[in-house]
């Protein structure tokens, strides 16, 4: 079977809802990570076959097909390419590059950017529903779907109070999960592991112009007691912001490749895809699915969990990532070692690819080779890729 060959991986640093990238509109968002890609790959960008963007909330700015407008909006990239938008809610991106890399291996398509993109400060959570809600336009849920599951709100918070207790997670443990997700991000911080894969912004501040490039939600003085003292969301519950990720900011970028377009157009691959798994399962605990879809992407690609080097299961809450270190027996000193995104932020869209950019290079600097990730997902859907670094 062809191979499908990532060739860099791009990210902007995080920023913090109402914080340093509020100014930005996410299509020039977008177009930052793109152009990013294009130039330091050194691949023509008249041979780019399509752009491939994951985005959550398809509204307001990020309405009339973002990706599209990323591309005409991009320095680098000519309007002749193509250019689409998907959502597969948190995965939208990480399937972003599985469409890619399909397109790659199918032999239909040699060079395709899969990038996303979420302003969560300009178009807020939920906005392409919420909105249409409270205007009285309708609402998601048809009399089909209450018929199947009747008076059940599906809500992530819920999937994730409903994992921490079937887990037996305390508040406790949680906390000092969130309080080691911001430890190791302040670590690799400080010592330049996000440099390679970070794509500097020009912001406008009340000081002035700057330079974008730390993750904003990193809490450098974050403590265990502070951490404890956040409320919790529901009355009953473990789960409180300080367990959850941070609303955030971003776009990210991935150049895949088939092999002869390594061969035509000079490129060096930084890693290989190996297995790619997309499962679905149960959409009211919804954020479980990613135990389930390691264990088959495994198996697929032949390996154990013992055969990966790192790995990374993006924090939407605390109990997901505990949750899959649970029941895979993974070693938890190989997961999310740069921190995740109860420090880094979730930037819903855009995670997929932002912590392929950040796997794709931690696997690199700390000379390992197979590299998993996953991602849990709205409607109780999960993909996994795996890599291997080259």
């Amino acid at each position: 079977m062809p191979t499908a060959y990532i060739v860099d991986a791009v990210r902007t640093a995080g920023g913090r809802r109402g914080g340093r990238l509020a100014g930005v509109h996410p299509v020039d968002l977008l177009a930052k990570s793109l152009d990013a890609i294009v130039e330091r790959s050194g691949v023509d960008p008249k041979a780019i076959d399509d752009v491939v963007t994951g985005c959550v909330s398809q509204a307001g700015e990020q309405a009339m097909q973002v990706a599209r407008m990323g591309v005409l909006a991009s320095k680098l990239l000519p309007q002749s390419t193509p250019a689409v938008t998907i959502d597969r809610q948190c995965g939208s991106s990480q399937q972003a590059i599985q469409f890619a890399a399909q397109a790659v291996m199918s032999g239909t398509q040699d060079i395709v950017i899969a990038s996303g993109v979420e302003s969560m400060t300009r178009v807020p959570m939920g906005t392409n529903a919420t909105f249409h809600m409270k205007e009285g336009l309708g609402h998601y849920k048809s009399p089909g779907l209450e018929e199947k599951y009747p008076g059940i709100q599906f809500s992530q918070f819920m999937g994730a109070e409903m994992i921490a207790k079937k887990h037996d997670f305390s508040k406790d443990m949680l906390d000092q999960f969130s309080l080691d997700s911001h430890k190791k991000a302040i670590a690799a911080t400080e010592a330049g592991a996000f440099d390679s894969e970070i794509v500097p912004i020009e912001i406008d501040t009340p000081e002035g112009e700057e330079i974008h490039r730390v993750d904003e939600g990193i809490r450098f003085d974050a403590t265990l007691e502070g951490i404890a003292g956040v409320k919790l969301l529901a009355p009953d519950g473990r789960v409180t912001a300080a367990s959850a990720s941070q609303i955030c900011d971003g776009s990210s970028a991935v150049l895949v490749v088939s092999e002869q377009a390594l061969k035509a157009h000079g490129l060096t691959p930084m890693a290989r895809i190996h297995n790619l798994t997309v499962t679905a399962g149960d959409p009211v605990i919804m954020l479980e699915e990613p135990l389930f879809a390691t264990d088959r992407a495994l198996e697929r690609a032949g390996m154990k969990i013992e055969d990966i080097d790192l790995y990374e299961v993006n924090e939407a809450f605390a109990p997901v990532p505990m949750a899959w270190l649970k029941h895979t027996g993974a070693d938890p000193d190989k997961l999310n070692v740069h921190g995740g995104a109860i420090a880094l932020g979730h930037p819903l869209g855009a995670s997929g690819t932002k912590l392929m950019a950040t796997l794709v290079h931690a696997l690199r600097r700390h000379g390992k080779k197979y590299g998993l990730q996953t991602m849990c997902e709205g409607g109780g859907v999960a993909n996994v890729t795996i890599i291997e670094a080259l």
